[in-house]
């Protein structure tokens, strides 16, 4: 009986269901390809339902609502892209794995800021506020990046600018109805399950159907790593020292930390599968990784902050 409690507390937590999608890539991935084709409609599922998270009521509530949408986009593109873009240049070997670099560089930030925000005490409005601006501006930002940096591809700006609106503006309207307020409770009740089990099955075949890169290419993933490390870390407390320095509020400090570092890894994964191919997604299924250690991190040093 007490193991059946200790595996459903291990199944319902976000980091432990990450962690085990990561271990089930590598140890069963060749089943991935198998699956692979439901990548898209996961994604908008996991989109729509993280989405409900996002409350344009909060707007309210505030009246510096341009100051932190400019922010967000600000430290999640311009900032992010400015360090990301240039290591990965000079670091990856082949194309493929420098354009997936410049898809995580387009990629919305992940909405686990929000919950995290409010686990170690940020400003939650913040957040919310940011993210929001964030997002919307993917709908631009992410074909101006994929055209700038991977133009010689063939990609049409115009192609990936209809992705960002059936995986961005499509999922935030659709879920308005989540919230109706007959199943709004049931919603709010599994909405975080299925976020979590969303993006594990998105990492999990982002690590399955490049299984052979983590057995056989130690420096290779050194180096994948290594960019990762510099870029979400590095940021986090560079924008950390900066925000501090110019007498930004601690509660405040906290979304823009990770504003600036965290990317949504699944948004990632199936935008680099369905441009440029599954080498694209080994930075994405990484990155996955790398986020996931950032967030236990801020949780452990949360008191500094």
């Amino acid at each position: 009986m007490q193991m059946f409690r200790f595996l459903k507390r291990l199944f319902l937590n976000r980091n432990a269901i990450l962690v085990f999608a990561v271990l089930m890539g590598l140890f069963i991935g060749e089943h991935a390809s198998t699956v692979k084709f439901l990548t898209f409609p996961i994604l908008a599922l996991t989109m729509m339902f993280s989405m409900t998270g996002i409350s344009f009521a909060q707007l309210k509530k505030t009246e510096m609502v341009y100051k932190p949408i400019f922010t967000g986009i600000f430290l999640n593109y311009i900032i992010f892209s400015a360090i990301l873009i240039p290591l990965a240049y000079f670091l990856m070997p082949t194309k493929e794995l420098f354009f997936g670099f410049v898809v995580i560089a387009a990629t919305p930030p992940g909405v686990a800021i929000i919950p995290f925000t409010f686990i170690l005490g940020g400003n939650v409005v913040y957040a919310i506020i940011s993210l929001i601006g964030a997002f919307l501006g993917s709908i631009v930002m992410a074909p101006i990046l994929v055209k700038l940096f991977a133009n010689s591809s063939g990609i049409q700006s115009i192609d990936l600018f209809w992705m960002m609106i059936q995986l961005v503006v499509i999922p935030l309207v659709l879920s308005r109805f989540l919230l109706w307020n007959p199943i709004k409770p049931f919603i709010e009740k599994v909405r975080g399950k299925v976020v979590d089990w969303g993006f594990a099955f998105l990492i999990f075949i982002a690590v399955g159907i490049n299984r052979h890169v983590f057995f056989s290419s130690p420096l290779l993933l050194i180096k994948i790593a290594s960019i990762l490390i510099i870029t979400i870390f590095g940021l986090g407390h560079i924008t950390h020292l900066i925000a501090k320095k110019i007498k930004v509020d601690a509660q405040t400090r906290i979304p823009m930390i990770m504003l600036v570092g965290i990317k949504s890894s699944g948004f990632s994964v199936f935008t680099a599968l369905t441009l440029f191919g599954k080498e694209a997604a080994i930075p994405s299924a990484v990155m996955a990784v790398v986020v996931l250690s950032y967030l236990i991190f801020l949780s452990i040093k949360s008191k500094v902050l």
